[in-house]
């Protein structure tokens, strides 16, 4: 048994999947400036599902919302390397908008188990899926945010039927020549992030991302985006391994889904939306001014409006 299961008391006898809801005191313990309470205000469950490479780790806004008739769950899906804190400035605003949703930790990120070998980044989606198996959802929405976006791209192909509206925010459709010099940058940031005994590998990591924060950034959620990086259960570096070789452009024009490009003017990867955009016409589109690569941290409110006007939209 391994030191997490131990952790949460889960024995060979005990269900693959627990969602806690989190006391109520320690709901109302004071915050640290700048950081959000790790008990959501207490809105939040924690839960695991039985998926095709171990245990898979979501959290769920659960019985706290209800559906108005004809919506349903919303799926969040992480860049890499992160996991469903990614979301954690928008669960509140979710929820007050009546909004159920389901973050879930890619597999080898943040509290998932990891494939047993370097993933294709196809091999995520039955994962993903097993989550809903286990909460007994037949239909989501789902939205993916960089990585996350690819593997919403690959759920919905592997399985149109479980899915209803698709946000893409973050597309990346890029060309044969792209892809190379992604793979070639991604070795080096790689090579850059193996661990040394001064640490020194999380200064940089914690100096590149205040880098693509852009102007003030939070130092307390860059620290939290560090923990991240470093504390998933497979190797880091496999999200971008698995994306930067995965044909998002092809698989742009396979999609029959409802579909919104989601993007802000000052991410990173924004001339890939209009990329995307050119792509795919039929498909919404929404961009929110400024903001970086972290837009769901500085500009929750906006980054909720647009997501649930898609997915009221009749």
């Amino acid at each position: 048994m391994d030191n997490r299961r131990t952790f949460l008391g889960l024995g060979a006898a005990t269900t693959a999947a627990i969602a806690t809801s989190l006391p109520a005191a320690a709901a109302a313990a004071p915050k640290e400036a700048g950081v959000v309470s790790r008990v959501y205000d207490g809105i939040m469950g924690r839960g695991y599902a039985r998926g095709p490479y171990g245990l898979v780790h979501f959290q769920d806004s659960g019985g706290l919302v209800k559906l108005r008739p004809g919506e349903w769950p919303l799926v969040l899906l992480h860049q890499s390397p992160a996991s469903t804190r990614q979301f954690e400035a928008a669960f509140k605003p979710l929820v007050a908008r009546g909004i159920r949703l389901i973050a879930v930790d890619t597999p080898g990120f943040g509290f998932s188990d990891p494939t047993p070998a370097i993933p294709k980044l196809e091999d995520w989606a039955p994962a993903i899926v097993a989550v809903l198996d286990h909460l007994g959802i037949q239909q989501a929405d789902v939205l993916g945010h960089h990585t996350g976006a690819l593997n919403a791209t690959e759920v919905a192909l592997q399985n149109p039927g479980r899915v209803r509206r698709l946000i893409l925010n973050g597309p990346f459709p890029i060309t044969e020549a792209e892809r190379a010099q992604y793979i070639a940058a991604g070795e080096r940031s790689h090579a850059a992030g193996v661990a040394v005994v001064d640490g020194s590998h999380l200064l940089n990591s914690f100096q590149t991302r205040v880098r693509m924060w852009g102007p003030n950034p939070d130092p307390a959620i860059l620290t939290r985006t560090i923990a991240e990086k470093y504390q998933g259960l497979g190797p880091y570096w496999w999200g971008h391994y698995a994306a930067y070789r995965y044909d998002h452009a092809a698989a742009l024009k396979r999609l029959t889904h409802p579909t919104l490009i989601l993007t802000n003017t000052g991410d990173d990867i924004y001339e890939l939306a209009q990329r995307a955009r050119d792509l795919r016409p039929d498909f919404a589109y929404v961009e929110i001014p400024g903001g970086s690569h972290d837009i769901v941290d500085q500009q929750p409110d906006a980054w909720c409006d647009a997501v649930v006007a898609f997915l009221r939209r009749s």
